[in-house]
């Protein structure tokens, strides 16, 4: 197959929608399949790609790190007529989203659409008219999808989800995979060694954007309940983001500064020694509708307690691969004093993540991507209504 994809994100940008579109590019090249790839231009993207073609794009005033493709046809169409797809599969209900459509109609071939985010949880980076402005991004994300010739929804939770706003598509969960291997043989004394924990310290681990959506004033105050009880331990954040100063100010507000260590953005190539360096993961974003992370750090043999919403009800089984909990602190606080102090139960329940993360490699999952476009394609309903059902 010819894959044409169309994205509002792509490298260097890094976020989970850009790894997501990576990781399964790179399984269906694997498998034989012509991927080809239209995205914003960054400043610093390579020059030259091979089968991308970049948009022209200006940089947004309120997300700095984040470049706006203009959609500009012209030029665009004659590649993807140059390139004969076969298939359109767009990653954004936007700009560059909905050019994807249109030339997903103009070429009369199937046009898939992946509902990579919960874009009404997003509306505190609008700068006026958030309330209008969250039911203006509902409506346009359910009349997107039920343009589409079929949505793919990360997990059968966002796919429930999907379905209650009115989407009337068929919709198959295909959550994206990970390389578990790359997680399990990261340097145990990574994070003792390169950012100064105590070697006494028990360490709980967050990796991911340091944003306002990612609730990490919740995540903090549970930490400041913990050191109440166990005084040996560090909360180790792990990305970069908007937030980081403001949070970084909030911990020594609670006086925990000295406890909270704050590494920026590490390359993927020694992230895995901050997982391996880790006794536990700690998640408390109500915004994600998978979240990777969770699954890189299950693969690492990391207990995870999380947030019950979304993407962790989905990849996280309460009790069996860590705990899912409510709203409040002392509950969350209370799951991770309770894993620090049973390490029996700490090591069953990281083997079981262990395995959850193995049955959710890259290699299977765009081996359900691809038998999903193989069906469209072939107008094989039944197929299409199996992969649907399927829980994941």
């Amino acid at each position: 197959m010819k894959i044409g994809i169309f994205t509002d994100s792509y490298r260097p940008y890094v976020s989970g929608v850009v790894r997501s579109i990576e990781t399964f590019a790179r399984e269906l090249i694997n498998r034989g399949h012509e991927v080809y790839v239209f995205a914003p231009r960054y400043p610093d993207a390579r020059q030259n790609e091979e089968n991308i073609y970049r948009f022209p794009s200006f940089r947004t005033p309120f997300h700095p790190e984040f470049y706006i493709g203009l959609p500009f046809p012209w030029q665009a169409r004659q590649y993807a007529r140059k390139w004969g797809l076969d298939i359109i599969h767009v990653h954004s209900p936007f700009l560059l989203g909905r050019l994807g459509a249109s030339f997903a109609r103009r070429l009369d071939v199937p046009l898939v659409f992946t509902y990579h985010t919960l874009y009404d949880q997003y509306i505190h980076y609008f700068p006026f008219a958030r309330g209008l402005a969250r039911h203006v991004v509902i409506y346009l994300a359910r009349e997107f999808c039920n343009r589409c010739d079929l949505v793919i929804a990360p997990t059968g939770v966002i796919k429930n989800l999907l379905e209650g706003y009115g989407v009337r598509r068929p919709i198959v969960p295909i959550p994206t995979g990970i390389h578990p291997e790359r997680f399990q043989d990261g340097d145990p004394n990574f994070l003792y060694e390169n950012f100064g924990v105590p070697r006494e310290d028990r360490v709980l681990l967050f990796v991911g954007r340091l944003g306002k959506e990612k609730n990490l004033d919740f995540l903090l105050r549970v930490f400041s309940l913990v050191l109440q009880k166990q005084r040996a331990a560090t909360l180790v954040l792990v990305g970069s983001g908007p937030e980081k100063e403001a949070l970084g100010a909030f911990a020594k507000e609670l006086g925990i500064g000295t406890k909270v260590v704050f590494t920026g953005l590490l390359a993927p190539d020694v992230v895995a020694g901050a997982y391996r360096s880790a006794d536990l993961f700690v998640f408390p974003s109500v915004t994600e509708t998978q979240g990777l992370v969770l699954l890189e750090a299950m693969a690492a043999g990391l207990p995870v307690v999380a947030r019950a919403a979304f993407g962790s009800l989905a990849m996280v089984r309460d009790g069996v691969t860590g705990f899912l909990c409510s709203e409040c602190e002392e509950e969350f606080a209370a799951k991770i004093l309770l894993l620090l102090e049973q390490p029996l139960l700490k090591r069953q329940m990281g083997e079981a993540a262990r395995a959850r993360a193995l049955s959710l490699s890259a290699e299977k999952m765009a081996l359900r991507l691809e038998k999903t476009y193989h069906a469209l394609l072939e107008g094989d309903r039944e197929l299409l209504e199996t992969l649907a059902r399927e829980e994941i």
